[in-house]
């Protein structure tokens, strides 16, 4: 594949102007893109590139999806939106497909992943009211460190990350935060009659793709069934596919109280996330105490159908956990001195990277995006490689040599 090298007129042109307009709150790699299909990308000087970050497991069934794309383009010609004022023709058909595809008796549309975390937490406290009799403004939700849901004021108030909490004070109240991927804590924290709620990413995909002890997910399920604490589980980059099944959840047989979607729930289209939990969950908010402009949109309950529906047509769950065995079979054999650890499930894993240097993940990044595969650092010393599901065994070896001959710029 043709490469040109150093920043380019066009490049530099896109970046210097996104610089002088757009806020500075993202870090992103020295790369302007322009196109996308399937497992690839093009930035504006033509070179093209595997993508190995997929919009942070939005793009899970592909850049620009035909059947997706389809969607997209006949219901926008039809209609787009009416408030949830009134009624429209696909809410029900949507509500009606996702609750059958996952089990649950209702949903609760929503469109950014975090906007759908603070729904989730809105039905947490107010069934602990309603339900298990927390006396008023008492209620509690456990949260885990190292846990990433969102940015907003009120998720932040129980995030342990210094970069999305540090400045923004003073914080919301009524989280107690322990560490992840520790029964003891749980069930500790689980003795306070207040708590209405456990919320938890089943991998820690911003940490670095942390994935928690074999048991420890259904253990924790069955610690909040004793405590009478909805179990909320957290899907929205973990879900759909991505770890080798239809939830990362479904590894241990754990169907969560609240289940939380987004990201892929559009196949990287458009904002769509999603809230589902049973009636007796679920129907403790009542009409007017909550709700969104565009969540539950006719647009976005036509391109959601078609996105689940590529799922189970494409296999891709399956897909996944086959691949993503192999890429860390393949990485682990290169056995390479500065990557300290390779983890995950499916195509959701990471390496982390040990070196004197504390930019080395940042600089084998930028030797990566020269040879043709984007991916990003989180957390300094982890790179995460979580390509589209439908990226095929051939294409997958092409981007392990691509990884492999990369690894010499930080040798």
């Amino acid at each position: 594949m043709s490469r040109t090298t150093g920043q380019h007129t066009k490049t530099q042109e896109f970046i210097a102007k996104e610089l002088t307009y757009s806020a500075h709150n993202y870090h992103p790699l020295p790369v302007v893109l322009e196109r996308g299909e399937g497992v690839y990308l093009w930035d504006v000087e033509g070179n093209r590139y595997y993508d190995f970050l997929s919009g942070y497991s939005a793009v899970n069934q592909g850049h620009c999806h035909p059947k997706i794309i389809a969607a997209l383009v006949d219901q926008a010609q039809k209609l787009t939106l009416t408030s949830r004022a009134f009624h429209s023709d696909l809410l029900g058909e949507y509500a009606q497909y996702i609750t059958g595809y996952f089990g649950y008796e209702k949903v609760l549309p929503m469109n950014s992943g975090v906007e759908a975390v603070e729904t989730a937490l809105k039905i947490a406290r107010r069934w602990g009211y309603d339900k298990k009799g927390i006396p008023a403004n008492m209620a509690k939700i456990i949260t885990v460190e190292g846990n990433f849901h969102g940015r907003t004021l009120n998720v932040v108030s129980f995030s342990t990350d210094p970069s999305s909490r540090d400045g923004f004070g003073p914080f919301m109240p009524g989280y107690e935060i322990i560490p992840y991927n520790d029964l003891d804590a749980l069930a500790a924290a689980l003795n306070d009659p207040n708590v209405a709620g456990f919320l938890v990413e089943p991998i820690q995909g911003e940490a670095g793709v942390y994935v928690p002890d074999d048991g420890y997910l259904a253990a924790a399920y069955a610690l909040c069934r004793k405590a009478d604490v909805l179990f909320i589980g957290d899907e929205i980059q973990t879900g759909l596919a991505r770890t080798g099944r239809m939830l990362a959840c479904d590894h241990e047989g754990v169907r969560p109280d609240i289940l939380i979607l987004g990201k892929a729930l559009s196949g990287g289209t458009m904002p769509i996330s999603a809230v589902l939990a049973d009636d007796a969950v679920m129907l403790c908010i009542r009409p007017g105490e909550h709700g969104s402009t565009f969540g539950g949109n006719p647009l976005a309950c036509k391109v959601a159908i078609a996105a689940l529906e590529v799922l189970k047509e494409e296999n891709l769950a399956a897909h996944a956990d086959e691949l993503g065995a192999y890429f860390r079979e393949r990485l682990l054999a290169l056995r390479h001195p500065n990557i300290k650890q390779v983890r995950g499930k499916g195509l959701l894993n990471a390496i982390v990277i040990d070196h004197p240097n504390p930019d080395a993940a940042w600089e084998l990044c930028l030797a990566l995006k020269t040879n043709g595969l984007l991916a990003k650092p989180t957390h300094g010393d982890k790179i995460r490689f979580a390509p589209p599901l439908v990226i095929t065994r051939e294409q997958l070896d092409e981007c392990i040599e691509l990884i492999k001959i990369s690894l010499a710029a930080i040798a």
